[in-house]
């Protein structure tokens, strides 16, 4: 298969909404506005200060008024949060420009899964269908040029099991139809993977097969949940076939109440994307020093260690400034391993495999 490999991506870093709605609600204001003016240094374009949501759903969300009063934003960054229904609109509306989520797409979402429909979003499959109609009218009435169509839970659910690819076709032909039939195409596909059921090759499969139905689909947005431990790979796929929106969080913060996995039901740390997407010659706009950095202060505010892999063990030294002192002492625990960006004296006293002038390396005799 030919690779559409993109020069550059969109990274949203999904940490204060996603990452922090799973966590503690005790966690305090200052911190969490600590931890939103670390990420605001990192190179991100885009960035979610949290949801307007009920605070009886979502407590960690109690505070989201206060933060997007106090936070000082950054420039070149474009702060936005999730809003659920009109209500929450207008609270989060109420902050704009400094908050802004009037730049929403025309779009339809629906969810394979019932039972998650009903779960998370208080609505039932049949109910998100039947909206269908009065958001594609609107969105004709709005003068809409194009259209964005989600699906939900696409490759399978706790509740429910596995959907084939007939069933995901089978879906967006129904919403594809609606937006061709009022004469919007439909440009970008997004997959919403709440219960990180993805696999790479259903990924790879399932793009390949829109792309070959819709040729007119030039976009494709990837949140997917790293559930499983397969989103990484997941990800290389749709990058290898040109997606180019991607949600991640810092340190692989996240998760989702209704889906049964919690907190373990995390996203790809952004770090370790970021890292990835530069080793594969891909732009992100990202410092990615920076966003370790940050990595450290998430763990900070959370009061845990996060998942990440590039924060604790450093990204690929490339330079030789970077490249590791061959006569270095034994490297064991998670802070002895953060030599690369504290410096050496985080394994001062170990023991050393080195023996200056003899050919005693590792251990054993040469």
């Amino acid at each position: 298969m030919t690779s559409l490999l993109p020069k550059s991506v969109t990274i949203t870093d999904d940490t204060m909404r996603e990452g922090l709605q799973i966590e503690s609600p005790d966690i305090p204001v200052s911190e969490k506005l600590r931890l939103l003016d670390a990420l605001g240094e990192t190179g991100a374009k885009v960035i979610s200060i949290g949801s307007f949501a009920h605070p009886k759903w979502t407590p960690s969300m109690a505070c989201i008024d206060e933060i997007a009063e106090r936070f000082v934003p950054k420039p070149g960054v474009k702060y936005t949060a999730a809003v659920f229904n009109k209500k929450g609109f207008d609270r989060a509306d109420a902050y704009y420009p400094k908050v802004d989520v009037r730049g929403r797409r025309f779009g339809t979402h629906v969810e394979l899964c019932d039972s998650f429909a009903r779960r998370n979003y208080n609505r039932t499959q049949a109910q998100q269908i039947a909206s269908m109609d009065g958001a594609v009218a609107g969105a004709k009435a709005a003068g809409a040029e194009a259209a964005s169509v989600a699906l939900g839970n696409p490759f399978g659910s706790n509740f429910e099991g596995p959907f084939s690819l007939d069933q995901r076709m089978d879906f967006l032909a129904m919403m594809i139809g609606k937006w061709h039939d009022a004469g919007i195409p439909v440009t970008r596909v997004s997959f919403l993977d709440a219960m990180g059921w993805n696999m790479p090759h259903e990924v790879r499969e399932t793009m390949a097969a829109i792309r070959d139905r819709w040729p007119k689909v030039a976009t494709f947005h990837m949140h997917l949940h790293n559930t499983r431990g397969a989103t990484m790979a997941s990800f290389y796929e749709a990058l290898m076939l040109g997606a180019t929106e991607f949600d991640t969080s810092i340190g692989g913060m996240g998760g989702c109440p209704y889906c049964g996995n919690g907190r373990a039901a995390g996203h790809v740390p952004t770090e370790d994307f970021v890292h990835l997407c530069h080793e594969m010659g891909i732009e992100t706009g990202y410092d990615l020093d920076k966003l370790i950095e940050a990595a450290s202060i998430a763990e900070e505010v959370v009061g845990h260690a996060l998942w990440g892999h590039v924060s604790k063990g450093g990204p690929r030294p490339h330079r030789n400034e970077e490249l590791y002192p061959v006569d270095m002492p034994f490297v064991e625990s998670l802070e002895e391993a953060a030599h690369f960006r504290k410096g050496p004296g985080v394994y001062d006293g170990q023991i050393s495999p080195w023996q200056q002038g003899s050919a005693l390396i590792g251990g054993a005799q040469a």
